[in-house]
Order: structure tokens, then sequence, then C-alpha cells
């Protein structure tokens, strides 16, 4: 090789030298991923705890098991506590409030994901107004809606809705509850218990459950009675699961009269009858032996002066030192005091007390729209876990943001914490289960309630040895002990004691049939 040749060569291997130097070092692009590893993890099916991980991309679950992080994947320790899938409220009053309280803190607190209202027949009018505000301004929860009889009902019949409604008036309704469905409701919920929808014909609510049906839709019932006539209520739910085919939810089931007392057995008995006929039979339940409503949901003929009528009320359904106000506009000075607590300070015996009261709540609330609440015990603690036990009961609150009763901010840890770690009632994967995976089911909703890859990321991690309820009664805003942190379609929504400011939440529509 002559000498310029190997100048050449020489120019050539410097320049390609020069050229690999200028070039900048090859980056990894970090993972869009994260994980949440070291958890004992309930899958929400029922499953026994395992040790593993769980990957989420783009709020949905990737991989699930024992992973390992990838290069620069965010790593969240749960410190070997339990990671759960969100729990999902069947029977909830957070929609009147939603909006204006997007944190949810009674609700995210006790490790709720999504809570499901339009419930006892009272819904926003109409769902579709409901939702799109709902996408414009999302909150820390996922909301999924029934459409309310008793607001059809009212919404058609108006002030004169003391009698069954003519076939105009049905058509109408099923005209609102179509548009409702078509907008993405779960079904048709009723509250037969309250006015407007106590004066409803059977025949009524049957057409309309069968439009709900049509679409494929669903059914939850505040019964027509929880106490006098239960048994024909009862009756009549599975006589429309029987008739429509579709599944039908008993809201927040109990036994709310004496003579009921003890007779969880046979009410099961006569579900699961309905259950091997092929009627789809569920239940929900909330782990206290006291409801919260109204005065006149204690009377069914709406008569404050059928003193008859108030001393049985008062003596088979919820005793004078059990119930007790939590509003009451004529005397706000009576909030917190029992029944008995207010016929003393008047001077006056439980019955005509009662009887005073009411009439100074209706005079009232029809002079200014606002009406009372009272909480009231007519429970066993017994009926309360055999009928939580039934392999087809899942877990709400039927609690609002702002509400009176301890369930609101108390339900699942009181469970998780009373009933299994206390009480022994059930395994900790039984109630994970009647919380989320059977919820789910009993919703028809195909992608939460289990930590399985391509579900949504909605997760609770929580300490089973701490959980704990402590509200109660005269501290209903006392939150509880143990939920670490709640996610939401990936996003965390409460951690530390505290909401996040994260408002990931989504409206949950129908699954398509």
């Amino acid at each position: 090789m002559n000498a310029r040749c190997s100048l050449i060569l020489s120019l050539c291997l410097l320049l390609s030298l020069l050229s690999g130097c200028s070039k900048e070092p090859e980056t990894v692009t970090p993972p869009t991923s994260w994980l949440i590893s070291n958890a004992k993890i309930l899958d929400g099916t029922g499953a026994p705890a395992f040790d593993g991980g769980v990957r989420i991309q783009d709020g949905v679950i990737k991989e699930i098991g024992a992973l390992t992080p990838l290069d620069g994947e965010q790593v969240v320790d749960a410190g070997g506590k339990v990671l759960a899938p969100g729990f999902i409220d069947t029977h909830s009053h957070a929609g009147s409030d939603v909006l204006e309280m997007p944190g949810a803190l009674p609700a995210v607190s006790q490790g709720i994901t999504t809570a499901v209202v339009g419930q006892d027949g009272s819904s926003p009018w109409p769902l579709s107004d409901f939702f799109q505000k709902l996408e414009q301004q999302p909150t820390a929860l996922n909301i999924a809606a029934y459409s309310g009889h008793n607001t059809l009902r009212d919404n058609v019949m108006g002030k004169d809705f003391r009698r069954d409604a003519n076939d105009d008036e049905v058509k109408a309704m099923s005209g609102m509850l179509e548009r409702d469905m078509t907008a993405g409701a779960l079904g048709l919920a009723t509250g037969m218990e309250y006015d407007p929808g106590i004066y409803s014909n059977p025949s009524e609510v049957l057409i309309l459950a069968k439009v709900a049906a049509g679409y494929g839709g669903r059914y939850i019932s505040h019964m027509r009675s929880e106490d006098r006539w239960f048994e024909d209520a009862l009756e009549e739910i599975i006589e429309i699961g029987r008739q429509t085919g579709m599944p039908v939810q008993i809201s927040h089931f109990k036994l709310a009269m004496k003579r009921l007392w003890g007779q969880a057995p046979q009410t099961l008995a006569r579900l699961d009858q309905a259950r091997a006929e092929g009627i789809d039979i569920t239940a929900d339940i909330y782990p206290y032996e006291y409801w919260h409503s109204n005065l006149m949901v204690l009377l069914p003929g709406r008569d404050p002066n059928d003193r008859k009528a108030v001393e049985l009320a008062l003596a088979e359904i919820a005793p004078p030192e059990g119930l007790w106000f939590t509003h009451f506009p004529p005397h706000p000075e009576y909030v917190g005091m029992k029944l008995t607590e207010v016929a003393a300070l008047r001077g006056k015996d439980p019955v005509t007390t009662f009887m005073e009261v009411a009439n100074e709540s209706i005079e009232w609330e029809e002079r200014t729209g606002e009406g009372d609440n009272i909480i009231g015990t007519s429970m066993l603690v017994e009926d309360v876990k055999q009928l939580l036990l039934w392999p087809h009961t899942n877990v709400c609150t039927d609690g609002g943001l702002v509400s009176l009763h301890p369930r609101a901010r108390g339900s699942y840890p009181r469970i998780l914490g009373r009933y299994v770690r206390e009480d022994q009632l059930m395994p900790l994967e039984m109630a994970v289960h009647k919380m989320t995976g059977l919820a789910a089911a009993h919703m028809g909703m195909t992608n939460r309630g289990t930590l399985v890859a391509g579900s949504a990321a909605d997760m609770v991690l929580f300490d089973p040895d701490t959980i704990i309820d402590h509200a109660t009664p005269q501290q209903p805003e006392l939150l509880s002990s143990g939920i670490l942190t709640v996610w939401v379609n990936g996003q965390a929504v409460f951690s530390d004691g505290k909401v996040t400011g994260n408002h990931p939440g989504q409206v949950i529509k129908r699954s398509p049939e």
C-alpha cells in the first residue's frame, strides 16, 4: 500500500471514530406502567389471598402475579397489606351530593370506588343530563345509576298521586324510563314504602319492570314493606323476577319488625326456592340494626293521628328509646335526641309525642318543602349476620355523602373489622368477594370488582389487623381506620387519611346485552 492510500485510509478511520463519538447515547424510554409490589392480593373472586404484585397501565390492570419492576417503573410497596378490588356500593345515595363533594371522603375513606345511585325509587331526571355533568366534572367515584320509579311517577302525576295511575300515565312513565335506559341506566329502582310509589298498583310496577327488562336492564327495590306486610312484599319482587326474567335485587335486606326477628332461615329458604325455580333474585345489606328515613315511613296509612297505628309502630317496629332525630326543622334542638327524651321534655307519653311531632313536620314540609329525618332501631344483629351470610347477598351502605347514619362512613370497615376479624363470621376472602366481585355481578358490571388483567384499576389497600369503623349514631362523622390507599381507574383518590384531589371517576353505563 503506498503512502497516499495509507493516509486516506487513516483519515477515513478517524472520521468514522469521530462520527461514532458524536452520536448521543441511546436513551431508555421509561415505562408508562407502574407497579404495586409486595401485596397480599385478594382478587375479589372469593379465592384465598396470594402474594404478588399488580401492574397498571392507563388506568387498567395489565398484569397480576409474581412481578418484578421494569427499568424506570414507579413502584408502590404495599408492605404486605391486603390489596383488593375497590368496593362497589350497590345501594348509595351519593348521587345527590357528589357534584358538590367531588372528593367523596365518606365513601373513599372506607374503600368505595364505585357508587350505584338512583336508589329507593329516586333518581336525577333525566339521567342523561346527570351523566353529562359527571363527565364534564369528574369526581373521585365511579357512578352508575338506576332510573327511579318515584321520580317517574312524581313527574307524571304531580300532587295527584294518591291513587292508581291510569293507562296514559303509565305510558308516559314508560317513555321516561325508556329515555333513561337509552342513556345507560342499569334498570328500574323502586322505593315502595315512600311517596308516591306507595300508592302504585303492582301491575304498574310490573309494566315498567318489563320496559327495563326489554333493554337488558335489572330491577332493584326498597320493597313495599319491610315489616307489617313483609311476606307479601317478598312475593311481589319474586313475581317481578318470574314475569320479566330479569335479575331482581332486594335493597338493604332486613327483618324490621319484632314478629320477624329470628325468621332469617325461613326467609332465605323462600329465596333459595325462588332461585331454584330460575328466578335470579339477590340482595344487598348494610351491617347495622338501625335504619335512616323519616317519621312517616312508620305509618303506611300516612295518618299521624291514627293512634293505634302509631302504637303498633312504636311497640313492634321502632321502640321510642331506639328512635332519634337527625333532622327536625320545626325544632332543631331535637337533633340527636331520642323520642323518649323529646317526650320527657314535652311532658307527654311517646305515642302522643310522636303524633304531635309528625303533624308539626308535615305542616313544616308543606310550607317549606323541608322534611324530617330519623334513625330507628328495628333489627337484630343476629338476623343481620345471617342475611349477610346468604351466598347471594352483597354489601352496601345505603348512605350518602352528607349523612348522620354511621353506615355512610363505616359499613365496609365494620364488616371487615368486627364481623370478620373479631367475630370470625366469615373468611376475609368471602367478605371481600361480597364487597367486590359479587357486587359487580349483581349490577351487571363486567370489568370491575376483580383484580384480573384487563379490568379497571379500582383498588383498595387495607390493613386487616387494624381496619375498623368508628362512626356511631352520636358521632356519625368519624372516619374509619385501616384503609391505607384507594385508587380509582389507576389514580390514588385517598391516601394517608385524606383525599388526594384526583377525580378520575367515570360514568358506568349498562353493558350492552
